[in-house]
């Protein structure tokens, strides 16, 4: 079995937010080296007044994370934008960056859909009046189009997204990213330090081969300085519609996320149990909160979101204070 290189293993990283990062020893070899070292080029004063000039109309970001796909994180973010979007008052914005993989025109009811060019940037496709939507998958010629791109060319499109889309004046910019933490979740976390970011939402399932990625992508949210708004955990059981027992599909064999969240001091925002109708409504571009008002797992969503806006009305108070 080969050495591990002094240095170069990943608990050596010096995060990307140190003075160090893409400097040290153990940045030697890593395929980020270039990108920490420059601090996703978001360093740049101008650059980053740029993007600070262009977000300025936006009020609260919640970065949607999670450590391994199919987890539900893109449900979840579709379905955080619409139960934000519920309250006519709030102007929101869904960001996709999961750029191999752009599930948003899908579950939004915008595939097909093409970005449009004004005078001001690109505009967002709009489900409703409120509610504004950015995904690569509108630049595809089809849905079935692969995007095959290296790390560089993937930061060039995030930048543009937040730079040259006209997101005017809104409260809640939810981003969607891929799973793990990559390429995507760096230059995210880089680009809006230019604005305030509220947090990171991050999403499980019960059984440990999903937490155990998660830790993972807790960890990386306390090296690069994103504060973490709570975890939800997806699939949480299965309540028969028939006989109304509950049945877990999904083991929590080392106590799910509860337990996970009591030992690493993180807020367990909620459990959304399993329910079939939640992929068909998907499927179909549809709300599921708005399609099945009366499932349990509406409720629970209904929850969580209440519990990520109470947050974000929070954090938004206390920078008023610092200010």
């Amino acid at each position: 079995m080969a050495e591990v290189a002094e240095g170069s293993r990943p608990e050596d990283c010096p995060g990307t937010s140190s003075a160090q990062a893409g400097r040290a020893a153990a940045c030697q070899g890593c395929p980020n080296q270039k990108l920490c070292a420059a601090g996703a080029a978001a360093t740049d004063p101008a650059e980053a007044a740029e993007l600070r000039e262009r977000l300025r109309g936006v009020k609260h970001i919640v970065v949607v994370l999670s450590g391994k796909g199919g987890v539900g994180k893109s449900t979840f973010s579709a379905l955080l934008a619409h139960g934000l979007a519920a309250d006519e008052s709030k102007q929101v914005a869904l960001l996709d960056i999961d750029i191999c993989g752009p599930s948003i025109p899908k579950m939004m009811g915008l595939e097909g859909e093409q970005v449009h060019q004004s005078g001001s940037g690109w505009s967002p496709v709009y489900v409703e009046e409120n509610l504004g939507v950015m995904s690569v998958g509108f630049l595809l010629s089809s849905p079935d189009d692969a995007v095959i791109w290296r790390g560089p060319k993937k930061n060039g499109l995030i930048k543009q997204f937040l730079r040259d889309v006209d997101w005017g004046e809104v409260d809640y910019l939810i981003v969607d990213t891929p799973p793990g933490t990559s390429d995507e979740h760096l230059s995210i976390v880089q680009y809006l330090s230019a604005s305030n970011i509220d947090g990171a939402v991050i999403i499980t399932t019960p059984q440990e081969v999903s937490l155990q990625d998660v830790r993972k992508e807790i960890n990386f949210c306390h090296k690069v300085k994103l504060p973490i708004i709570g975890v939800v955990e997806n699939m949480s059981g299965f309540v028969c519609p028939n006989c109304k027992k509950e049945s877990q599909i999904f083991p929590p064999t080392t106590g799910g996320a509860e337990k996970m969240c009591q030992n690493l001091n993180v807020s367990l925002l909620g459990k959304v149990p399993l329910d079939p109708q939640i992929g068909k409504s998907c499927d179909k571009g549809q709300s599921f909160l708005s399609e099945v008002p009366e499932s349990p797992a509406t409720s629970s969503y209904r929850n969580i979101i209440q519990r990520v806006q109470e947050y974000c009305d929070q954090h938004h108070f206390q920078e008023e204070k610092i200010i």
